[in-house]
């Protein structure tokens, strides 16, 4: 059990990281979480459509929900390696981890929301899990979102092994006391080409089902817009057929937001961006 000490720590390192990341953003001149940056080309980009039934988180987001009630910091830490350090992303800011900060802002403007993007370019889970107590424990968050799984399909892995990893990743977070929300891999040529993939992804919705975790469906997401909306791959990818562009990651964020938003408020249909996504039914996982 923390000793009040402890929490008062807990509760001072997380609001030096708040002043210290606003102050940054204030010293270049830029307005926080008010302002939205613009993309290029985004007047030719297609809608974002997000269809809330395939994106609906299954399980509450039980301390996000207390901290975004009470008006406390809610700090949350994206870790994965390069989709969420944001590879093929035009800036810094236009990577999903600063796209989601902005995104619930606009859905909790009186709650003081920050992202931090802990994502490495190349790293497995393995070597995620190398840097947990810096990167993850040490930062006290609320909620981990945890993108994995795209580079041990893209590199070969061992089932039983990268079961046994995820497994004890999801459990190191849980023991910190956050929420967990895995999201697993992109939908893109690189990915999709490898035999490998879809055993992948029932290896994170098994573990998160048995661990009693979240996943966000980023595959089914990202098929739905190549197969259903019938998106070229070239409008939400990077030329490397593997990473998205500033167009998939801000729409990834924006669904990514609905979700957060609906499973740290209990309801079902909180207000979206009504200019930009839409609900849709009959989409199955």
């Amino acid at each position: 059990m923390r000793t009040v000490g402890a929490r008062h720590m807990s509760t001072s390192i997380r609001y030096q990281i708040y002043a210290a990341v606003v102050a940054g953003v204030l010293a270049l001149g830029g307005v926080f979480a008010i302002a939205p940056i613009p993309l290029a080309a985004e007047v030719s980009m297609p809608q974002c459509i997000v269809p809330a039934d395939l994106v609906r988180l299954a399980l509450p987001l039980e301390r996000t929900a207390r901290h975004l009630a009470s008006r406390k910091l809610t700090l949350i830490v994206a870790l994965g390696s390069s989709s969420t350090a944001g590879v093929g992303a035009s800036s810094p800011e236009a990577a999903y981890p600063s796209r989601l900060m902005e995104e619930l802002a606009r859905r909790f403007p009186t709650q003081p929301i920050m992202v931090l993007n802990r994502g490495v370019a190349g790293e497995r889970a393995i070597d995620m899990l190398g840097r947990f107590d810096d990167s993850v424990a040490g930062k006290h968050p609320d909620l981990v979102l945890w993108q994995v799984g795209t580079n041990a399909v893209l590199r070969g892995y061992e089932h039983a092994r990268s079961d046994s990893v995820i497994r004890d990743g999801i459990r190191r977070m849980k023991a910190i006391g956050a929420d967990v929300v895995l999201i697993d891999p992109q939908y893109a040529p690189k990915v999709i080409a490898q035999s490998e993939i879809q055993d992948m992804i029932g290896l994170i919705l098994s573990a998160a089902a048995q661990e009693k975790v979240d996943v966000f469906h980023r595959f089914a997401l990202m098929r739905y817009w190549h197969s259903t909306r019938e998106i070229p791959f070239e409008t939400f990818l990077s030329p490397d057929g593997l990473h998205m562009n500033d167009w998939g990651y801000s729409c990834f964020a924006r669904a990514l937001a609905d979700a957060i938003a609906d499973a740290a408020s209990g309801k079902e249909n909180v207000q979206r961006d009504g200019s930009a996504a839409e609900a849709t039914t009959g989409q199955a996982r």
